[in-house]
């Protein structure tokens, strides 16, 4: 698999999983979940997009 699409991916996951957090936080009223749930919401969507740089340079 190359290189852009390994970010991708991994940033999906990320970005799943930071929205999971922060839903969870909003349920439970734990407003450092929520904001570690944000936080990694951001971090996925940025590996994303380095992924479709990569792509676009043929990296």
């Amino acid at each position: 698999m190359k290189s852009s699409m390994k970010d991708k991916v991994k940033g999906t996951f990320h970005e799943a999983k930071g929205k999971i957090k922060e839903m969870a936080g909003e349920i439970t009223d734990n407003p450092k979940l929520e904001a570690k749930g944000k936080v990694e919401k951001i971090a996925g969507k940025a590996q994303k997009k380095v992924g479709q740089v990569k792509k676009v340079l043929g990296s």
